[in-house]
């Protein structure tokens, strides 16, 4: 008999969350990028712009609601997956083999992109305002606020804008994330050289996290673009027309600082998540 300790279900927005805290004005500079309508600013003039406009805490704008998502979202996610996962391997005393663990990464993925949908909007939007004229901004002051006026002024409908790219692109994360975690993981414990450590950690999230940003950069440059819109695009496929317009290129607009922002998170997540699970998670008989 052996005791191992298994992920709670909620450890997946916790961890997550605290990753944004670190690498949310990654994650800001991202947006800005995304939404050129030409490629004319790369990263670092576009951090330097963006300090000098509005100061260092522009660089938090939107937090409030990059928590949000992350407890929505992420939350999710995690719980479908993992729960499903250990009950999974529980009953079949084994570990599921990879093309099991992509198909309910992706599932995850898809209902908790849905899920979090009315977060990311607003956490776009007040990322993006902070590049805009002042007569243009929303002024959103928190992410409820952001919510309830999306809500009031434009419509419950407003709130899923880009539901079906915002999905998608979650279940094309977390198979890259969750499922290419897992497997990079066994792969590396099956070598004998390592055991379940925090190098462990790091090696396997370094490489799902490279596996999750070259899978979803095309949707989420398309994604950002609808939900920081106003009027431009009438829907996801004008969207894509108009994006294709401006060359292959402009689908992996900010690919650099995606990746820059989305392997930290992903490293800093399941690092966060693995410690969680080590102290604090349900223990179980095998």
């Amino acid at each position: 008999m052996q005791e191992n300790r298994i992920s709670r279900w909620y450890f997946g927005g916790v961890s997550s969350s605290a990753a944004a805290c670190l690498t949310h004005p990654l994650d800001l500079i991202k947006v800005h990028l995304q939404t050129q309508q030409e490629v004319r600013v790369k990263m670092i003039a576009m951090t330097v712009n963006v300090v000098r406009r509005e100061g260092y805490l522009a660089l938090y704008s939107g937090l409030s609601a990059s928590l949000c998502r992350q407890m929505t979202y992420s939350l999710s996610r995690f719980a479908i997956y993992e729960t499903v996962r250990d009950e999974m391997n529980r009953k079949n005393k084994g570990i599921m083999p990879f093309h099991q663990k992509v198909l309910l990464g992706a599932f995850g993925g898809f209902v908790g992109g849905f899920i979090g949908t009315p977060a990311d909007l607003v956490n776009v939007r007040m990322q993006n305002d902070v590049k805009l004229p002042i007569e243009l901004r929303r002024n959103y002051a928190h992410a409820l606020d952001g919510l309830f006026r999306v809500w009031k002024e434009e419509g419950i409908r407003k709130l899923f804008s880009g539901a079906t790219m915002a999905s998608t692109r979650g279940a094309l994360v977390s198979v890259g994330q969750l499922s290419c975690y897992d497997q990079s993981k066994q792969l590396v414990l099956a070598t004998g050289y390592l055991t379940d450590n925090i190098l462990t950690h790091f090696l396997a999230s370094v490489f799902a996290g490279g596996c999750a940003t070259i899978l979803c950069q095309p949707l989420d440059v398309v994604k950002t673009r609808l939900m920081s819109s106003k009027v431009e695009y009438v829907g996801v496929f004008h969207c894509l027309t108009e994006t294709a317009k401006l060359g292959p290129k402009a689908f992996y607009k900010g690919l650099v600082p995606a990746a820059i922002r989305l392997i930290p998170h992903t490293v800093f997540t399941f690092m966060f998540l693995e410690q969680l699970r080590q102290h604090f998670g349900a223990v179980v008989v095998t």
